[in-house]
């Protein structure tokens, strides 16, 4: 057991950066389910055909580096259905989510016992 407090205290600040990294990936994995649901409801998909669309939305993340890939995704199905919606439109409702996915994914998180 280390008796250096710096050592310690740049272990904490570690571990803080990888959970605050962790949870921020979690959050931007909702927010794209949260974004395929929506966009499920659009295209007339409820229940498993939702979650199961919501999915592929999440997938399409890893398309590329960046977000764009998603919102073309949703886009082209959208198209695709007949049921076109203009990227401002899309990206309003894409960015929309990510604080409620943080708000859910701060809430899930195992809280830490009061000393």
């Amino acid at each position: 057991m280390s008796t250096d407090p710096f050592a310690e205290r740049e272990k904490g600040f570690e571990a803080k950066f990888k959970l605050d990294q962790e949870q921020e990936f979690r959050a931007q994995a909702r927010r794209n389910r949260l974004f395929g649901l929506w966009a499920a409801e659009k295209l007339g998909r409820t229940g498993p055909e939702a979650e199961a669309y919501a999915r592929t939305v999440v997938a399409a993340d890893f398309q590329k580096p960046g977000h764009d890939d998603v919102i073309a995704k949703v886009r082209a199905d959208l198209e695709a259905a007949g049921t076109p919606i203009d990227e401002r439109t899309l990206r309003a409702e894409y960015e929309k989510f990510l604080p409620v996915a943080r708000r859910q994914i701060a809430e899930e998180a195992p809280k830490e016992p009061k000393v």
